[in-house]
């Protein structure tokens, strides 16, 4: 079987996120016209202090630029309008510290059933 063959990067930018980095690469096509790649690379390291890395790759093609930045950004600023931009992980911050359950309420009490009628 034939083996892909990832073309030479055009334009590249390299964004580093803790263990994460992604990668913005320009490609060309065959026939010499442009798409986006998208890299998620995540360091893991072994107990042994070895580590290795795993990959995920998107690619993205100019016929859906619009509709995928239109996307984006709806996700991303329904995420801070209701969340607010500051980070609240705890994989994100050490010093993060769940919130304490109502005394005597587990997240089965505390869950409200709603019918289609109430709506």
């Amino acid at each position: 079987m034939g083996e892909r063959v990832e073309q030479e990067e055009i334009f590249s930018q390299v964004l580093r996120a803790g263990r994460r980095t992604y990668f913005f690469d320009v490609r060309s096509t065959k026939a010499n016209d442009y798409y986006l790649t998208i890299t998620e690379s995540k360091k893991f390291t072994h107990d042994d202090g070895s580590y290795h890395y795993q990959k995920h790759k998107i690619y993205l093609y100019k016929e859906d630029f619009t509709d995928f930045k239109e996307m984006l950004n709806s996700a991303t600023d329904f995420i801070v309008k209701e969340k607010g931009d500051e980070v609240i992980s705890e994989r994100h911050q050490k010093d993060y510290k769940k919130e304490e359950a109502v005394a005597g309420a587990s997240s089965a009490e505390s869950f409200t059933d709603v019918s289609f009628d109430d709506i």
